[in-house]
């Protein structure tokens, strides 16, 4: 099969340019400002953006979690990313302490069978024994290059020192990349111990509990280790100037690390946890929303380059009987707001269109960076020649509502009900494949295949 996409406006992170584009299998074939070929079928893209296909890099899909289980598939989590315009997804596999990691990769592996969407996964890492570099050499081996700790979440997902350190010099023997949720456990254990003590029970404490000081302490942590070992770090879903700051002096140390942020920590703050009826249960994630003033900082950290990849931290509870296990103890709130349908709307909306960023950077940061850190580029993240034929057709003209009752996501709410956006995709491809037309699914469940990666972080 062969697609030609005519007269578009096709954007990388560094062109900005019209032309036409030739897919034929799975690959881009040519690219040129015309294209006098023929082809099976044929999409006229003029007045329109062609990007490429946007890469969410932290995802969760299926995950057992604080007593329950996220409430996505694989054929729910990949038909909202695609209409969303991701086209590849990378999972975090979360095994608890007392999970063998080899099997537990194998489950996540076995839940992604029906994607529609390409994918692949950071093997969590939740303890390190004699065992352990075995099984994680062997996951490498077999194409996953990157693992995903967790400085927070005592007792379930937590490392210790010890385990820290052997991860990271595990992590820099073999080249992979180490991701990592920064938070220091203890500070939020005694947080929250206190804030409860004092009969604060409702969502709107989760900020207080888990203060900018918290984040930034878990982020000095990691540095002072990645430092001492050499490897290559990942902070993912940061929330906050100080946060920033403390990877910012890492870098003038020599510390090879970058930043991820997730799409709702720049445009919702910490007044949605306070919303009454116990709805702000619906805005608690970890790190929390911040005070409004912080987003600021996050946009300029994402225009600098400091911040290298928006991602989502797509975590989908439901409202009613998930969300409301916390009632009376905000610490028992599933923690997660569900957004790979709205990252690259959000993102396009809020970013470009109000003139915080431009073209280039958006797809360096939804699409570009993710394929260069996580070893996917050039198959994924860019528009060349070779590269896998992954192409989203956007229309800037689109003006909507963001809303739970037209959404994919499998979850009972939206967290930007009756946001208004500007632009969506109106096509989108996953290697030569049309898989949204009309910003309506109409792809293949089970057309995405496990993206393997040879580690580069060295």
């Amino acid at each position: 099969m062969s697609l030609l996409i005519k007269n578009g406006r096709i954007v990388t992170a560094s062109d900005d340019f019209v032309g036409d584009i030739l897919c034929e299998g799975e690959v881009i074939s040519k690219i040129a400002p015309h294209l006098d070929a023929k082809a099976d079928e044929v999409i006229d893209a003029a007045g329109k953006y062609v990007f490429p296909g946007f890469i969410d890099p932290h995802v969760h899909i299926y995950l057992p979690f604080m007593g329950t289980y996220a409430k996505d598939t694989y054929e729910t989590a990949s038909r909202a990313a695609l209409v969303g315009g991701t086209t590849t997804l990378i999972e975090m596999c979360c095994p608890a302490r007392s999970d063998d990691p080899l099997e537990s990769y194998e489950l996540w592996l076995s839940r992604a069978e029906l994607s529609a969407c390409d994918y692949s996964f950071h093997i969590g890492v939740s303890r390190f024994d004699d065992e352990t570099a075995g099984q994680l050499r062997e996951i490498v081996r077999r194409g996953i290059a990157s693992f995903k700790i967790f400085l927070a979440y005592k007792g379930a997902f937590g490392i210790n020192d010890q385990e820290l350190f052997n991860t990271l010099k595990l992590a820099k023997e073999l080249g992979v990349i180490v991701t990592a949720h920064c938070e220091n456990e203890t500070l939020v254990a005694e947080l929250q111990a206190r804030l409860l003590s004092e009969e604060k029970t409702g969502p709107e404490w989760q900020n207080e509990s888990r203060p900018p000081q918290v984040e930034a302490e878990g982020v000095h942590h990691l540095m002072t280790f990645a430092e001492m070992t050499g490897a290559h770090v990942y902070c993912v879903h940061t929330s906050c100037r100080e946060a920033l700051k403390a990877v910012q002096e890492a870098h003038l140390r020599g510390v090879h690390a970058w930043v991820e942020s997730v799409i709702p920590h720049f445009v919702l703050d910490k007044s949605y946890t306070e919303k009454p009826e116990f709805e702000g249960a619906k805005y608690v994630m970890s790190p929390p929303l911040r005070d409004a003033s912080h987003q600021d900082a996050l946009w300029a950290a994402l225009r600098s380059r400091l911040i290298s990849t928006v991602g989502t931290d797509h975590a989908p509870f439901d409202f009613v009987g998930q969300k409301e296990m916390g009632r009376g103890d905000f610490t028992k709130i599933p923690n997660g707001i569900p957004s790979v349908e709205d990252r690259v709307n959000i993102l396009y909306t809020h970013g470009v269109c109000r003139g915080r960023i431009d073209l280039n950077t958006f797809v360096d940061a939804a699409s570009t960076q993710a394929a260069r850190i996580f070893g996917l580029y050039p198959r994924k993240g860019t528009i060349q020649v070779g590269s896998d034929a992954d192409l989203v057709i956007y229309d800037p003209d689109y003006r909507g509502t963001l809303t739970v009752a037209t959404q994919e996501m499998a979850v009972d709410y939206n967290a930007f009900e009756g946001w208004k956006i500007e632009g969506r995709p109106e096509v989108v491809t996953v290697r030569g494949k049309v898989q949204v037309q009309g910003s309506k699914f109409v792809g293949e469940l089970g057309h995405g295949q496990l993206m393997t990666r040879e580690p580069s972080h060295f």
